[in-house]
């Protein structure tokens, strides 16, 4: 007969990796509706904060290394809440980051627990800013919404 721990381990690992397909499959979803949504997007990835590991990625520019972006944008967010609690704003809540580049935006929003991030590139020209915003946000919902399913 097997020890008792090993027992608890064995029983444990099928549950976890049934959150993470579960978790990565909300991601490709989210990622596949930014896209319908926002069909002139450049790029669109759900980024995990913690590990800066992209989830899920789709990008229209060959130019744009979304694995290599996610990793600097985790950062960037943890560099964020760093500043935030220096700044002694303990009940301030990061929820969304906006970088303008000569020729593109590029929108961060995360999650309301903060462990994920949905980041969008968009052309700078061509894109209704508000409307991002405002569909990122909802997005941004969603992944939330599907975590809280999962918890309870």
């Amino acid at each position: 007969m097997k020890p008792k721990s090993y027992r608890k381990k064995a029983t444990r690992q099928p549950a976890v990796r049934k959150r993470q397909l579960e978790l990565l499959s909300r991601a490709n979803e989210v990622v596949e509706q930014l896209r319908n949504e926002l069909p002139q997007l450049l790029a669109v990835a759900v980024v995990d904060v913690a590990s800066g590991t992209s989830l899920a990625a789709h990008t229209s520019s060959p130019t744009l290394d979304l694995l290599t972006a996610a990793k600097f944008q985790a950062g960037l967010v943890q560099r964020k809440h760093e500043a935030l609690a220096a700044l002694n704003l303990p009940d301030e809540q990061l929820e969304d980051i906006m970088i303008t580049l000569s020729s593109q935006l590029h929108l961060l929003r995360l999650s309301s627990t903060g462990e994920r991030l949905i980041s969008l590139v968009v052309d700078a020209q061509t894109t209704n800013l508000a409307l991002a915003r405002d569909i990122l946000r909802t997005r941004a919902e969603q992944l939330d919404a599907a975590s809280a399913l999962r918890a309870a």
